[in-house]
């Protein structure tokens, strides 16, 4: 082989090499960006509150939320408020997700079911889930039932909205294609409905756990003994604003953690997007 044909064939390889190499700072660079972000509000926070910039006895200091945060989780007070809300959100999620992704597939491939119930969500949407909740409570009680169901209640709609906009978007050309070839009804919802509208739906799903994570926490302020809410309530009203903070970090720490999750599930869900 010549040296042209040599250099034919590296070149590419050595182009190839490159732009991975490049890829590969972008992509580091981006995690870098990522993790200062909070660190440099962290420390921000910590330099002011040390000294006196801002009012201690509001703002403490975060090194010393984190020693709080440690001293709540020895005692194991801390894991029991943790255990109670988790149980909570993803009862409540499930209860609202699973309905509304049903319910939301039927609105979108049939027309009659959509004309019938888009009214009712249409009407019922509006209201706060927590203004719902003393009806909530006069029928299910003040117990664990009550704050699955205002959580439900919360996630259902976003959910079903976004499910029916998958369905009723899906490319035209692909529903041509299904009943040129006959495809039945359960190959038609497995092949071309549940998959065309998956994009949208997950989207609704991820709008779902943020909703699910604020309505927790006010149904806790409301009517519970236990967890991250009711943490964060008692906390405030004794005016132990350590404890309150550590409260408010579990939440933000959770909502990042499982929008994090359910953007991995729609990497392997959805790999074309």
């Amino acid at each position: 082989m010549g040296d042209r044909e040599r250099e034919m064939v590296t070149d590419p390889l050595l182009m190839e090499k490159q732009e991975w190499k490049k890829r590969q700072r972008r992509h580091r660079l981006k995690q870098i960006l990522t993790i200062s972000s909070p660190i440099f509000i962290l420390l921000l926070w910590e330099v002011l509150s040390r000294t006196g910039l801002i009012d201690a006895r509001f703002f403490p200091p975060p090194t010393e939320i984190i020693g709080t945060f440690w001293a709540m989780g020895m005692s194991g007070e801390l894991f029991g408020h943790i255990g109670i809300s988790l149980f909570r959100i993803f009862a409540g999620f499930l209860l609202g997700v699973i309905p509304a992704i049903v319910i939301g597939l039927l609105m979108g491939l049939y027309s009659p079911v959509r004309h019938f119930l888009s009214p009712l969500i249409m009407a019922i949407m509006p209201i706060p889930t927590l203004a719902l909740l003393p009806i909530i409570i006069i029928l299910f009680g003040v117990g664990e039932v009550s704050k699955i169901v205002t959580i439900a209640g919360s996630v259902f709609f976003p959910v079903v909205i976004n499910t029916v906009a998958g369905v009723i978007n899906i490319d035209r050309i692909y529903l041509d294609v299904a009943k040129n070839y006959g495809a039945d009804s359960k190959r038609f919802f497995y092949k071309i409905a549940l998959p065309g509208s998956l994009p949208v739906m997950l989207e609704g799903i991820q709008m779902g756990q943020a909703i699910a994570l604020l309505t927790i926490v006010a149904a806790e302020m409301m009517g519970a003994n236990s967890g991250i809410g009711y943490l964060i309530w008692t906390s405030y009203k004794a005016f132990l604003l350590k404890e309150m903070y550590v409260g408010l970090v579990l939440i933000s720490f959770f909502g990042y953690l499982f929008s994090l999750l359910l953007r991995g599930l729609q990497a392997k869900l959805l790999p074309w997007r």
